[in-house]
């Protein structure tokens, strides 16, 4: 895993600092911050600040003109807890290099009510980035924080992939299976949808597949070798993107047909690109 990224970060060293985070349980580390700031950011700081405050909680500091200063202890490492200031100090944002540092990120965001960086690390959750590559690693961290709209959006992206057939990932190891049906129930019924609007056109014909003698009144044989492999694939893969975005596949329906099946695909171009719509048009998220 990668280490996140800091440019030009601020160190919470301040001498002015009225706080100090003590962070980790076995290695502690102090951050020197401000009550100001913590309360601004975080509705749990506002509160804990808000209660009569010890003099000092048990922590020892190398400097004893410290020792008026409250410590908390908080168990998420130094670098966890020096990010998640990041996001409410005017200082520049650290680069975030994997779903795993995001995770982390977002746990401890979460966890402290630090709305900003909650805010921003849920937009970054559900970024290109990270639902073209890991579609179902982000339902999962989504389903595992509750956090709905997410998980929506996480959901249309699953489409693109086969759920029976996907490597196991931590990220799913602890949703609900109420979670997991809602995902399964969304590719079933998207697949079925779909498969039902594969209905042969009434004006969709071949010259030589629909000429006399062969069949006038059904369809190209190019068709049949369409609508059979796109339901094999929509059943899998409930998206259109394998099958109109992808031309071997369209060219692969022509090889059981006629020699002037390619031309009749070809021009039924509007034709298929009107059913693309409709399967486009289905609900596509739990």
């Amino acid at each position: 895993m990668h280490s996140i990224q800091y440019s030009d970060s601020y160190n919470f060293d301040a001498p002015d600092a009225d706080v100090i985070l003590v962070t980790g349980a076995a290695y502690p580390t102090e951050i020197r911050a401000h009550r100001c700031v913590l309360t601004a950011a975080s509705p749990f700081f506002r509160d804990m600040f808000s209660l009569p405050q010890p003099p000092s909680l048990p922590y020892t500091s190398a400097s004893t003109s410290d020792a008026h200063i409250p410590r908390i202890p908080v168990p998420e490492t130094r670098e966890v807890f020096m990010t998640l200031l990041c996001y409410v100090y005017p200082v520049p944002r650290p680069v975030i290099n994997s779903l795993d540092e995001l995770t982390a990120l977002l746990g401890a965001a979460l966890k402290y009510d630090f709305v900003m960086a909650v805010d921003a690390l849920k937009e970054m959750l559900v970024s290109p980035k990270y639902l073209r590559e890991f579609p179902l690693r982000v339902y999962g961290i989504a389903c595992n924080f509750d956090l709905e709209d997410e998980a929506k959006i996480a959901s249309r992206y699953t489409l693109g992939i086969n759920l029976l057939d996907t490597p196991l990932c931590d990220e799913m190891r602890h949703i609900s299976a109420y979670s997991y049906q809602k995902l399964i129930n969304l590719h079933r019924a998207r697949a079925k949808a779909a498969s039902e609007l594969l209905k042969p056109p009434r004006d969709l014909k071949c010259p030589q597949c629909n000429s006399y003698g062969h069949s006038s009144y059904g369809s190209p044989k190019w068709w049949h070798e369409f609508a059979n492999k796109a339901k094999a694939e929509l059943t899998v893969r409930p998206t259109t993107e394998g099958i109109f975005d992808n031309m071997e596949f369209l060219k692969s329906t022509c090889v059981g047909g006629c020699p002037r099946c390619p031309m009749s695909l070809l021009e039924a171009g509007p034709v298929l690109m009107d059913l693309k719509r409709q399967i486009d048009e289905l609900p596509a998220t739990i």
